[in-house]
């Protein structure tokens, strides 16, 4: 039982099959029909004006911050527990990472830990979604636009995820996904970049190709952020069916909870009120342990065929290479990231997860941690 899956069918490998017929594998300027079919359909599911489909999600937060200018001493607030894409993209584009603690309840941005990080070098807020959770972003707004500082939306585990009836990615800024094999829905590798805001919009399709504002014309730094027709089609595709993974990781979860309510050693995950969760990852947390405990009981898990997975083991603040950056994170208290890290886990409830499969996840861990 994998922690996700790829879910695919005969309407993949069809869509794969036209684009290789068709002779058009990619466009020079990463505008494709494939591509363009894609990005229309995703600006439409998410309920903004534009959509810039890139190779990954790590290209999106990347080509986002490039489009906002940045200069050398300029800082980037962001969450340490996540995937460390964020904050190599913030040192890609020339400017400082600034680790911030998180809810203890969501695992989320925390917004006293914003409000204390904010220094006349802030430019952009990036809050994560993490696991599928919407961060709370009410006030995170209202917070940025007092103070004139951009929102970027990291979206990558959260395709579909609502907060108070907004789907995450129409909310900030500017919205970046990833299609990395593991999420909701996947064209392999891929990335998508989403704001109504018409000069990011431009900005973003030029850095995507060289910086080229038209054929052969770099007006401003770019890279090679295309996707690919093949990819596309498989986005197409996946798109149309992502209500329905939805839905089943939804039911999936809902019945987790309810096998797992009564395991007082376990912190199941929270979905506050106006919070419509996307369900990426099932994420629990064990109660007074250490990470050598807790390891032991994935370990445990893992023997009965049921890969459960850590993410992340070592927040990013301390991981070799963001630890050695020069900015004042260790003047901050993260110590709800640092004590968190050793506790979770996650579990599988991906669409291809049955209720008997949840079950079975279900009777392992009761047997391991007991009813107290």
């Amino acid at each position: 039982m994998k922690i996700n899956e790829v879910c695919f069918d005969k309407e993949e490998f069809k869509a794969v099959e036209e684009v290789l017929k068709s002779g058009i594998l990619t466009d020079k300027n990463g505008m494709g029909p494939k591509v363009l079919e894609f990005e229309k359909a995703f600006a439409s599911y998410i309920g903004v004006k534009y959509a810039i489909a890139v190779s990954s999600g790590t290209a999106a937060l990347h080509a986002a911050l490039m489009a906002l200018d940045l200069k050398p001493k300029d800082e980037i607030i962001l969450p340490s527990l996540t995937f460390p894409a964020a904050a190599e993209a913030v040192v890609l584009a020339g400017a400082t990472p600034v680790f911030v603690d998180i809810n203890e309840s969501t695992y989320c941005i925390d917004i006293e830990g914003i409000e204390e990080a904010i220094t006349k070098n802030t430019k952009a807020i990036i809050p994560v979604h993490l696991y599928g959770l919407p961060a709370d972003m009410d006030p995170i707004m209202e917070l940025a636009e007092s103070k004139d500082i951009v929102v970027i939306e990291d979206a990558a585990q959260a395709h579909g995820a609502l907060y108070k009836g907004r789907k995450v990615g129409s909310i900030g800024d500017i919205g970046c996904f990833s299609f990395y094999a593991t999420k909701n829905m996947t064209t392999g590798e891929g990335g998508m970049i989403t704001t109504n805001n018409k000069e990011y919009a431009e900005a973003l399709r030029a850095i995507r190709n060289h910086g080229e504002s038209r054929a052969n014309w770099s007006t401003r730094l770019g890279h090679n952020y295309r996707m690919s027709e093949i990819q596309a089609a498989l986005g197409i595709v996946q798109l149309k069916k992502l209500p329905e993974f939805l839905e089943k990781r939804r039911r999936n979860a809902k019945k987790l909870t309810e096998e797992l309510n009564d395991l007082n050693k376990l912190i199941l995950p929270d979905e506050p009120e106006g919070f419509t969760h996307a369900w990426n990852l099932y994420t629990v947390r064990v109660k007074g342990v250490n990470a050598t405990k807790r390891n032991k009981i994935v370990a445990k898990l893992k023997e009965k065929g049921i890969n459960a997975a850590v993410y992340y083991e070592t927040p990013t603040h301390l991981l070799p290479f963001y630890a050695n950056i020069n900015n004042n994170y260790k003047e901050r208290n993260l110590s709800k990231t640092e004590k968190i890290v050793h506790q979770i886990f996650s579990l599988p409830v991906h669409p291809k997860v049955s209720l008997e499969d949840i079950e079975y996840i279900s009777k392992n861990l009761k047997k391991l941690l007991g009813k107290t």
